[in-house]
């Protein structure tokens, strides 16, 4: 058995009275892999935050229990303390230099650097960085990933996908680096590039580094990890044996009741079909959108339908939605309801009843300094004058039906918050998630563009979103397009699914076909050769 790297104590945290953690143990030997998991809300990002020397913990009191690091008591004030004792960490948003390439962004605050005349007179300060050195360095991490990216490559550029290995990349090249956290480094990214992920975390872990592995993904935790603690409510519940478990006992342990683990089980029946009656005709769609662009899309959409949309990263699935939105520049033609859309011009789209719930919660989805109910209400009010009320024959927002609303997607989304007064800032990210979904629902869309709406958010809260998005489809009759990296989900809900490859629908399948169908029209085999295989 390797030795102890790193102990918890009776660990815990609260924030104004409201206790996060409670009486946290556990230990972490060399080069083992912890997994992590709960609820969101559960206490994790609070855990890693204090393991990590996140300055929230510091300016909000600290921390009680105790924290040994080989053996030694530690107590990180910043992440420049905790990087310096050899711990990293990959947060789920990520912290990445667009305008640099991969390789400055990898070896950034690291670099190799040469000597110059300058510099032999006045000192290693004036040294020049030695951009071929660093190539060399940023390539052989990313080599030890096993994954193929350019370190010439821009940042900007890269899919998010390749924006999450860069970010663990940049971990492992530190010097005399001991532990690793990550949390949910797999959320953006599709099976396959998860598959590659895991496959380098093992070989991390034969080199000694330790690894504590957040992630919602319960089969990869159990495949990846050799140890599973689970938290609820701040505590820890269980701390379990990987070979001892399996998914449907973590999850129960995770949110206290039975859970559906089963997406399967889950299925619903199929929305009857009218190819006569469509809602969208998109023809020949074309979004320039980095890392994912869009080239020439044709898909018609029919009134009522759960269409999925799948894809690996960068081939264009995230492209759709944000063009047609006016998020990145786009062209082609986009008929709603027979009539023309305006391609770009957000606000006429809205006011047609269409929704959309963008993946980057953060930067597009919410306004971060406002509360929850704010949030919800906003578009709503902005584009449909929903949530008003005249005085006197001036209109003013009406807050109190604001937090009305709000406080029914609190309590069918099961949303994690002290109220909808709250920011949207200080919920977790699957908490913002929820907001994001509810903000789209004030606004009863006749169509709803969701892009990745499970991602980063545990299983529980899976079913809830997955739930409410079948009853929003079934009782209001709202269409639904899904773009998300995870099959599974798609086929449990969805009434066909197409696949985008290289910027183009390579073929729509039936969600109850084989799995390798997909698979097949995802690596670039035509639809024809797909039938062919089955």
């Amino acid at each position: 058995m390797e030795k102890v790297l790193l102990e918890a104590k009776g660990v815990g945290k609260d924030f104004g009275g409201n206790v996060v953690l409670k009486d946290v143990n556990f230990t972490l030997h060399e080069g083992e892999i912890l997994g992590l998991v709960g609820e969101n809300g559960a206490g994790k990002s609070t855990l890693m935050n204090i393991i990590f020397g996140m300055s929230v913990i510091a300016n909000t009191g600290g921390h009680s229990g105790e924290l040994l690091l080989n053996g030694q008591p530690v107590n990180f004030k910043t992440p420049i303390d905790a990087l310096k004792a050899g711990v990293g960490m990959v947060h789920q948003e990520f912290n990445l230099i667009p305008g640099f390439t991969v390789a400055e962004n990898i070896t950034l605050d690291m670099e190799k650097t040469k000597k110059s005349v300058i510099s032999s007179v006045f000192g290693k300060k004036l040294e020049t960085i030695d951009g071929k050195q660093n190539l060399v360095i940023a390539g052989e991490s990313l080599d030890t990933l096993g994954v193929q990216i350019d370190p010439k490559g821009l940042v900007s550029e890269m899919p998010v996908g390749h924006k999450q290995f860069i970010e663990i990349a940049r971990e492992i090249t530190r010097d005399d680096v001991k532990l690793i956290i990550m949390d949910e480094p797999t959320a953006v990214l599709t099976e396959s590039e998860a598959d590659i992920l895991i496959s380098s975390l093992k070989r991390l872990s034969n080199l000694g580094i330790a690894i504590i592995f957040i992630s919602h993904r319960l089969r990869e935790i159990i495949d990846v990890c050799d140890k599973i603690i689970v938290l609820r409510d701040g505590i820890v519940v269980e701390n379990l044996c990987s070979e001892d478990t399996d998914v449907h006992e973590i999850a129960r342990l995770m949110v206290g009741r039975e859970s559906n683990t089963n997406q399967e089980e889950n299925a619903i029946k199929r929305n009857e079909i009218n190819v006569d009656d469509k809602i969208l005709e998109i023809e020949n769609l074309w979004v320039d959108m980095p890392g994912e662009m869009v080239r020439d899309v044709s898909i018609d959409v029919y009134r009522g339908e759960i269409l999925g949309i799948a894809g690996l990263a960068g081939q264009g699935k995230l492209g759709i939605s944000n063009g047609i939105l006016g998020t990145y520049p786009v062209g082609g033609s986009v008929r709603y309801n027979g009539e023309p859309l305006k391609l770009g011009d957000t606000f006429s789209i809205l006011k047609k009843g269409i929704s959309f719930v963008s993946e980057d919660r953060r930067g597009v989805g919410l306004l971060l300094d406002e509360p929850i109910f704010w949030n919800v209400g906003f578009n709503a009010m902005q584009v449909q004058d929903k949530f008003t009320k005249k005085v006197l024959g001036l209109k003013f927002r009406d807050e109190a039906a604001m937090k009305n609303v709000t406080n029914d997607y609190i309590s069918s989304l099961a949303i994690r918050t002290t109220g909808p007064e709250q920011k949207a800032r200080n919920l977790s990210g699957g908490n913002q998630q929820k907001v994001c979904l509810a903000k789209a629902f004030a606004m009863e869309p006749d169509l709803l563009f969701v892009s990745e709406p499970t991602r980063g958010i545990d299983i529980g809260a899976k079913e809830l979103v997955l739930d409410a998005l079948k009853e929003t489809n079934q009782k209001n009759n709202t269409t639904v397009i899904m773009i998300s990296s995870e099959l599974e989900e798609l086929r449990s809900i969805c009434d066909r699914i197409a696949v985008i490859t290289e910027g183009k629908i390579a073929g729509i399948l039936q969600p109850d076909v084989a799995p390798e169908r997909f698979g097949l029209l995802m690596s670039g085999e035509s639809l024809e050769e797909v039938a062919l295989e089955s």
